[in-house]
């Protein structure tokens, strides 16, 4: 089993976003079985569903979703998953710093001919360009994963 972590700040915008299109891709392959998809944020901010921004992407793009719970990453996740895959450069600092070790570390446009951050929608309200990016670099992680 491949077991994979998308790591945000908040839980609530980008990692549950990549985590939801990951599953749909995954399933669409019909791999679903050989996977464990979650998410995790590094602040302490947990309990939140997911963002509403989020949900209207998802639901645009025809991605099925479930309740959500915004979690925080803790240092127990490191024996739990293969790949932790952040958005931005600071969730792979802290997620370094949480783990004390990077060897599961990715951020997910590493896996694109593009590596750059995942701009924070939080922020920016860009949601489009989010899910577009978080798009492209789920498909570019199955296909290294399947490789």
């Amino acid at each position: 089993m491949i077991r994979i972590c998308f790591v945000c700040l908040g839980n609530i915008c980008r990692s549950t976003m990549a985590e939801y299109v990951m599953k749909d891709l995954v399933k669409k392959e019909g791999l679903e079985k050989e996977f464990l998809i979650e998410s995790r944020g590094t602040s302490a901010d947990v309990g939140s569903d997911i963002h509403p921004g989020t949900k209207s992407m998802l639901d645009k793009n025809n991605i099925p979703y479930n309740k959500h719970i915004a979690t925080q990453l803790e240092k127990s996740d490191y024996e739990k998953f293969d790949y932790f895959i952040g958005m931005d450069n600071y969730n792979v600092i802290s997620m370094k710093r949480i783990f004390n070790n990077d060897e599961k570390i990715y951020k997910l446009l590493d896996f694109t001919k593009n590596s750059k951050e995942i701009d924070d929608p939080w922020y920016t309200h860009n949601f489009t360009i989010t899910y577009d990016e978080i798009n492209k670099g789920c498909k570019s992680l199955l296909d290294f994963i399947k490789k």
